[in-house]
């Protein structure tokens, strides 16, 4: 069985890259909740506490019972999880004289101190606190310090016991991979054997075991995730596998017949189901983008429970849902909020006697693109942006109407073929088009115009998780917002969105 990591969520807006650079290590880990009453402790062999928007000085501090690793397992605590792990075991936090926030450098380290193995003195690190560890519990040693933070980080060896008042997963501090490595791999004695070929090769051998004669259906969406989750299952139980591709009425122009001529030639059961009507009339009248996403989930379980029963012998739904889809999903008491539903994620309701399986919930998108890799999948189906499985309907801003499609399916068939086009496709993580349901007065020719705008969006990122707008050539904005305007019908202004996530969300809703 390969080593794992457990990070304790206190609602940290950086608790996400924390996995992400350990996941960078090729050591497997997993975000859960503080207060998640399902952890098998013992499956861990070694424990991160996450920081958190709270103050453990505070009457709503964020409690764990540190009994349950302090001692038993290897435990870094970053920023609160330091601050915690002090406050509770005899030390004294007290409010900072200023509020510690943005790049320090470690003007003192001590080097003999495994963490900070090989990490140069004044190295930078990212301070977010507005509290400080005045005091370290008795047992505590004091192994690095800034200007302003006397006590940047301590150990408590015979306890296994790290912590540090600095961010080590954001890019800012510059030896932080560094850092995690040395407690993970040097400190805490993780094998780094979690690679894509590894997991590939335990996934099939558990889908095989857990699945075994029974027949799977799984929703092909022509994208990545479902992709390759359809592969997986492929060589695992082989013709019991059924794709099914829906036509949701919301996905982009021409889509439903290239996705599935995408897929022949690649030995997948696949049929498609045009339920387009069904979606855009459930959705009539719907303005609340929250709404929308649970009538578009409602209504893939009921053409997904319709199919099964076609198909004897069907006892599993599969999904292409990976980690951010969880993670964004799972509210941690108020810091880390719902921000979006997916309708992917959180099971089935009764009436569907099918069983949920989701063989890439644990992967960020990066990671599966890798796992995709291995499988052999064709490169440029891996290269293929991400698409919301809510399609259009989260682009198309208040009421979905017939109409409103038909024009977004336009502009962003324009969009998508210029960034190909002029070979900027690859270069960006996820690009589309949102129609605001706003109409401004234009002209055109010698007659005023009140017609729709259009924003056009492009990203880069890794996984989704945060993203940074792109600096696409002003030439090559200039021509598709000229090629848009003149071609589709209803268009009279073009804008180019250039927030990042966050505080944007990559989406609009």
């Amino acid at each position: 069985m390969e080593d794992k990591v457990l990070i304790l969520d206190f609602g940290s807006q950086y608790t996400q890259l924390i996995a992400r650079r350990v996941r960078e290590l090729f050591i497997y880990c997993e975000i859960h909740p503080y207060n998640s009453n399902k952890i098998d402790f013992d499956s861990f062999n070694a424990v991160i506490l996450s920081g958190s928007p709270f103050s453990v000085r505070s009457n709503n501090a964020l409690h764990f019972d540190l009994s349950k690793i302090k001692g038993n397992k290897p435990l870094l605590g970053i920023c609160y999880g330091a601050q915690y792990i002090a406050h509770f075991s005899g030390g004294k936090v007290i409010p900072s004289n200023k509020r510690e926030y943005g790049r320090a450098n470690l003007m003192s380290i001590d080097q003999e101190d495994q963490l900070f193995s090989n990490i140069p003195i004044n190295t930078q690190v990212w301070m977010s606190h507005s509290d400080t560890i005045e005091h370290l519990p008795d047992n505590a040693k004091c192994i690095s310090s800034t200007k302003d933070v006397k006590n940047a980080a301590y150990s408590i060896k015979d306890e296994m016991v790290y912590a540090i008042q600095f961010h080590p997963e954001v890019y800012h501090s510059k030896h932080g991979k560094e850092i995690l490595k040395n407690f993970l791999i040097g400190i805490s004695k993780v094998n780094p054997d979690w690679t894509p070929d590894s997991f590939s090769n335990k996934t099939i051998l558990e889908i095989k075991e857990k699945i075994g004669d029974d027949k799977v259906i799984l929703g092909l969406s022509g994208g990545v995730d479902s992709t390759v989750a359809a592969v997986l299952l492929h060589r695992a139980i082989g013709k019991n596998l059924h794709c099914i591709f829906v036509n949701n009425g919301l996905l982009r122009k021409n889509e439903f017949i290239d996705v599935l001529n995408q897929y022949e030639g690649m030995g997948l059961n696949v049929k498609g189901v045009d339920a387009s009507e069904y979606f855009i009339n459930s959705l009539s009248g719907v303005k609340d983008p929250e709404t929308k996403r649970k009538i578009i989930g409602k209504a893939f379980i009921d053409v997904f429970d319709k199919e099964s029963k076609l198909i004897n012998g069907a006892k599993w739904l599969a999904q292409g849902t990976i980690y951010p889809d969880v993670i964004e999903s799972i509210s941690v008491k108020g810091p880390s909020a719902t921000i979006k539903s997916h309708h992917n994620v959180g099971g089935l309701p009764d009436y569907m006697k099918l069983a949920v399986i989701e063989p890439l919930k644990m992967l960020f998108k990066d990671e599966v693109r890798r796992v995709g890799t291995s499988l052999s999948i064709d490169p440029d189906l891996l290269k293929r942006h991400p698409f919301p499985g809510p399609g259009l309907a989260i682009r198309i801003l208040g009421e979905i109407t017939h109409e409103k499609v038909k024009i977004l399916q336009e502009v962003d068939a324009i969009f998508i073929k210029g960034l190909k086009e002029n070979n900027l496709y690859d270069k960006v993580w996820q690009a589309g088009a949102i129609l605001l349901s706003v109409k401004s007065v234009g002209v055109m020719g010698d007659e005023r115009t009140y017609e729709e705008c259009i924003a056009l969006r492009a990203v880069e990122s890794t996984d989704g998780m945060t993203a940074d707008w792109v600096n696409l050539p002003h030439e090559f904005l200039q021509n598709i917002s000229n090629n848009i305007i003149n071609n589709v019908k209803g268009v009279n202004r073009v804008v180019y969105d250039i927030s990042s996530k966050p505080p944007a969300t990559i989406e609009w809703e």
